[in-house]
């Protein structure tokens, strides 16, 4: 059986695998992603991304209107936030389909070097001190991948895990059914607002509506390709080993709503969603690594889709792990900095639960579920609530320990323009490269830095709402060290925390042989 050896396995294609093999090439690692599709999959599974992932996606030049612009309103349990009450809005969103996404990080992991093998499945694999062997069924037959690593991107139900012999302790609903899919909707049903207007029916607003026999979704995410969803509490059992139609869809759509509403299949080009969901995980890894084996994405965490966590929740993931997994490969990462990718995203997995399973309650069947309702509406009209849940839903509640108390240390870098000696920039687009930043605003701090300039970008600019007199920002968008004066107290002791020893100390590693 032929042999390929690399620094790291990426079991799985999808967004979250993709930015994962971004980030390892953009530190110098070249990965190989497995996928078990032929092709980029069409799928229509996300409608796009909620939270401060968007920012992190403009950190790497990925977002095509830079910067981002917070959203006016949103939904929690689809009930209205009124963002407009915040002074610092921390909701932004990126309509792109899931496929369109997954397109743009192929084109990008292309552009990297990354090696993506399609039409290849992970059916088993060894580890032992130093490596993981992979058993891949590919096109041509049998291969085995030996890696340094192997990172398991492969889902919810992921095959990785399940050897690797990680508990995924959660809850399953398995009377909760939900089917969604493009539909054209009639124009008599819709009102100039984009809301729904059926007779016998409360009006249904845009998204998620609460009815006593479910929940009813209406959106059109984009310009005339609207989409339509239910979800049934107490749902007859489905077979999933045949697959959904749309008249499925559509009678799904009429027990919830207690009245006809004649949806028809779409008429325009591309591929529709039409998907079915049976039942409803929330369950979350026991632990996110085992040896060499690290767990990603759904293959660590899965959740009910309410609220829109899941791409903010992921791609972070690919983002905290991609720099902390480089510097092990490259021998530079100091003790420990490989396990904070657990320590510091499997507590975000936990709290992300904890909204979904809020949300998910209060859309629940039954009058105390009505009077609960009536009481959080009344809590979402004060500034302060909107903004716990807005900074909750969004994501920007983290705040990671990274041993400094300063009140910028281990949050996400705030939005700001510098005046560098190249002109103004964004701190957004000094860190497309991928690499720890320096932003020195005093001009004094560079020598002190200057033993980690192989690691390290330092950028002396200057600012006139400064946040901080300087920040060191991790490749993940995160601070790890700020000051408000020109002395550079512990900076030294934080470099080599985190980006590891001094340059003359450190023995770069070659890939695997």
């Amino acid at each position: 059986m032929s042999e390929t050896r690399c620094d790291v396995v990426i079991s799985g294609g999808g967004p979250n695998g993709l930015m994962l093999a971004c980030e390892l090439a953009l530190a110098g690692i070249t990965p190989i992603v497995l996928e078990r599709l032929p092709e980029p999959s069409v799928e229509q599974k996300a409608n796009g991304m909620i939270g401060q992932v968007v920012r992190a996606m403009d950190m790497r030049g990925l977002y095509p209107d830079s910067p981002p612009r917070p959203m006016d309103g949103f939904l929690f349990s689809g009930m209205p936030l009124n963002l407009g009450l915040l002074h610092d809005n921390p909701m932004h969103a990126w309509m792109i389909p899931q496929p369109d996404l997954i397109r743009l990080l192929v084109e990008r992991a292309r552009e990297l070097g990354v090696d993506i093998r399609w039409g290849h499945t992970l059916t088993d694999f060894t580890q032992d001190a130093d490596t993981v062997t992979a058993s891949v069924t590919t096109p041509s037959g049998e291969r085995r991948f030996t890696a340094r690593y192997l990172v398991a991107a492969d889902g919810g139900k992921s095959l990785v895990r399940k050897r690797s012999g990680i508990d995924f302790p959660g809850h399953t609903n398995p009377n909760q059914v939900s089917r969604m899919g493009h539909a054209m909707v009639p124009d008599e049903f819709r009102t100039p607002t984009g809301d729904l207007r059926i007779p016998g029916v409360e009006d249904l607003h845009w998204g998620h509506n609460r009815l006593e026999r479910g929940m009813f979704i209406f959106a059109e995410l984009q310009p005339g390709r609207p989409l339509v969803a239910v979800m049934e509490f107490d749902a007859e059992p489905v077979d999933d080993s045949i697959a959904m139609t749309f008249d499925e869809l559509r009678e799904s759509v009429s027990r919830v709503l207690g009245a006809d509403l004649p949806i028809q299949p779409p008429t325009w080009a591309g591929v529709p969603a039409l998907r079915r969901i049976s039942g409803q995980n929330t369950r979350l890894a026991e632990r996110y690594r085992d040896g060499r084996v690290l767990l990603l994405g759904d293959a660590a965490h899965v959740h009910s889709a309410i609220g829109g966590p899941g791409l903010n929740l992921g791609l972070q993931d690919a983002l905290n792990l991609g720099w902390k997994l480089a510097a092990q490969i490259r021998g530079w990462a100091p003790e420990g900095l490989l396990d904070t990718y657990e320590s510091e995203r499997r507590p975000i997995g936990e709290r992300v639960m904890m909204s979904s399973l809020s949300q998910s309650a209060l859309m629940a069947s039954g009058p105390e579920v009505t009077a609960l309702r009536q009481l959080f509406g009344e809590l979402l009209t004060i500034p302060s609530t909107v903004e716990h849940i807005a900074r909750t839903m969004s994501g920007t509640d983290i705040r990671y320990d990274v041993g400094s108390d300063h009140p910028l240390a281990g949050r996400f870098f705030p939005e700001a323009t510098v005046e560098t000696g190249t002109g103004p920039r964004r701190i957004a687009e000094l860190l497309h490269s991928g690499r720890p930043l320096l932003l020195d605003l005093t001009g004094a701090l560079a020598p002190h830095a200057a033993d980690w300039s192989d690691r390290v970008d330092t950028v002396a600019a200057t600012a006139a709402d400064a946040p901080a007199a300087a920040l060191l920002i991790r490749p993940d968008g995160y601070i790890a060290w700020a000051t408000d004066d020109s002395e550079p107290g512990d900076l030294p002791e934080v470099l080599a925390r985190w980006f590891g020893p001094a340059r003359a100390l450190v023995a770069d590693r070659s890939p695997i042989e």
